[in-house]
């Protein structure tokens, strides 16, 4: 079976919502582990009262290659096949990407390659765009630029503020993540440039 190796920073929404899925078997996998990067994540708690492996290695006051090779001895030791990023506040070094090449993928609250970055609801906002979502993408050594899996819409509206649009996609979010990662972990695709492109 498949393994799973889980990267977050705070509340772990996306993880727990994976965690279910694999759970009641809407995913073929495990969780190998699931590792953040704050002493207070709330997903840390979350993953160890699932019975999960929890991990948590600091990352202030290290450079960032430095804690990246910690968190990939670590995801080698468990054999994880799939690093999934479930609200993990680091950009990966060049080094971490290389050593899971289209086998890390995360999560974005915007219509990549639209509002990368911090604050994307924020930034759909005050662009005054009518739709936007979420995106999972493979990552690269770039900002929000890898390969695009899988995305869904969100129309925003007229009343919306940053905490009511989050929520919705946040809904999306939960959603979509898992049919990504089946997506990813079936084979079933090729990557040709910046486009992933599902087998038939």
């Amino acid at each position: 079976m498949k393994r799973l190796g889980i990267l977050l920073s705070g509340r772990g929404s996306n993880f727990e919502a994976i965690a279910n899925n694999v759970k009641a078997g809407n995913i073929a996998a495990e969780i190998a582990v699931v590792i953040g990067n704050k002493p207070d994540a709330q997903g840390l708690e979350t993953a160890d009262a699932m019975g999960l492996d929890a991990v948590y290695i600091p990352s202030k006051g290290l450079k960032r290659e430095e804690f990246d090779r910690r968190v990939v001895a670590l995801l080698n030791e468990k054999q994880v096949d799939l690093v999934c990023l479930a609200g993990f506040m680091r950009l990966l070094s060049p080094y971490f990407v290389h050593e899971f090449a289209n086998r890390i993928i995360n999560i974005h609250p915007s219509l990549l390659p639209s509002f990368p970055g911090l604050d994307a609801q924020q930034q759909a906002l005050e662009h005054g765009v009518k739709v936007t979502g979420c995106t999972v993408h493979f990552v690269d050594a770039g900002l929000d630029s890898g390969p695009i899996i899988a995305q869904a819409d969100v129309p925003i509206e007229d009343n919306d503020t940053v905490d009511s649009l989050a929520a919705r996609i946040l809904t999306e979010e939960h959603r979509l993540y898992s049919e990504a990662i089946n997506i990813v972990l079936s084979g079933r695709y090729r990557i040709e440039g910046r486009c992933v492109v599902r087998a038939t």
